[in-house]
């Protein structure tokens, strides 16, 4: 179905409540199977894994698998555990992450690795995906346990590629938004589309909400590499210029670094390279991404992104789900402002 693109309405403050009350008992049933999973005789297990799973976070992926269920009027209960399972993945997915990155903060705590150290963190987070296959395997579907398990795939290339990309000065736009499509995007869209498949709702729903997931998932990695330049520690609960400091080729930098003069790539290639990382060369950073239009130019591409996620709805009648679900995508990009 071809429609014409739906602008990102000028709600003045989007929220997540309409989409948290509208899986609020939903959610119930999903923590408690997060809470019965990532239990083990290995005490440190479910210590690991609780200091990041309640510590806070939005649970923004698995609240996507329940509210595409419900925009279905899906009656049953299979999505509850594959909710879980996507939790687990993304979970998962930050505990290496945190090990890879060196990261000092994770949801606003101190990260797993640093109290625990490295090897316990990598081994909770194979435990952690390991519950997550379980869970797949329980659901009985191969398309779902297809659906998941490729993602998970796919997210874990997503790593490497961005691994070989940091302290890449010449790498590309269409590179970046390839790494962010994998390591980003496929986890959003597979949140969504597992819940059309447990609702035989057909294909059009599984494409729309697997569109719709996806270009989520962009914009929400959009926003969250423009605001590691201009938001603070409480807000993002990690550390302000994270991934300037990790040598991270993120959109921001490579518009920037592609418009400056001569002078201006020649800060950018030091900086990738961990040779120009103060506070100073950050704040110098900051105003060359505002001078050239980085920082804008990231968030217009975020707002394009919202807006293909919220067209890929138009072919569900309106609901209350599909208003949260449009709204939650407002939220995302409004995170910036």
């Amino acid at each position: 179905m071809t429609a014409t693109v739906t602008p990102i309405s000028g709600r003045a403050q989007p929220s997540l409540q309409p989409m948290l009350a509208l899986v609020a008992e939903d959610m119930n049933a999903v923590n408690a199977v997060i809470l019965e999973r990532m239990q083990s005789k290995v005490a440190l297990i479910p210590e690991l894994a609780g200091h990041l799973i309640a510590g806070g976070g939005k649970r923004m992926r698995p609240m996507l698998t329940l509210a595409s269920a419900r925009l279905l009027d899906y009656p049953g209960t299979r999505h509850h555990k594959l909710a879980a399972a996507v939790e687990f993945i993304h979970t998962a997915t930050l505990l290496h992450d945190d090990v890879v990155d060196g990261s000092a903060m994770r949801r606003g705590k101190t990260a797993a690795n640093l109290i625990w150290g490295n090897p316990a963190t990598v081994l909770v987070g194979d435990f952690l995906f390991s519950r997550a296959f379980e869970l797949m395997v329980e659901d009985g579907s191969l398309k779902v346990l297809k659906i998941l398990s490729g993602a998970s795939a796919v997210i874990a290339e997503g790593e490497v590629d961005q691994l070989t990309a940091q302290r890449r000065i010449e790498t590309s736009e269409e590179e970046y938004l390839r790494i962010i499509g994998a390591k980003t995007a496929a986890l959003f869209a597979a949140a969504c589309h597992v819940a059309p498949v447990v609702a035989e709702a057909g294909e059009e729903a599984e494409k729309s909400l697997e569109a719709y997931g996806r270009n989520l998932g962009i914009a929400f990695q959009l926003v969250d590499d423009a605001i590691d330049y201009t938001s603070d520690e409480e807000t993002m609960g990690k550390g302000l210029g994270d991934d300037f400091r990790d040598g991270k080729m993120t959109l921001p930098v490579i518009l920037a670094h592609h418009r400056g003069s001569a002078d201006d790539r020649a800060f950018w290639k030091a900086a990738m390279q961990g040779e120009a990382v103060s506070d100073e060369d950050l704040a110098r950073a900051v105003a060359l991404m505002r001078a050239t239009g980085a920082l804008d130019d990231t968030l217009e591409a975020a707002r394009s992104y919202a807006r293909r996620a919220i067209d890929a709805l138009s072919i569900f009648p309106d609901s209350a789900a599909r208003r949260a679900m449009v709204e939650a995508v407002e939220f995302a990009v409004a995170r910036a402002y």
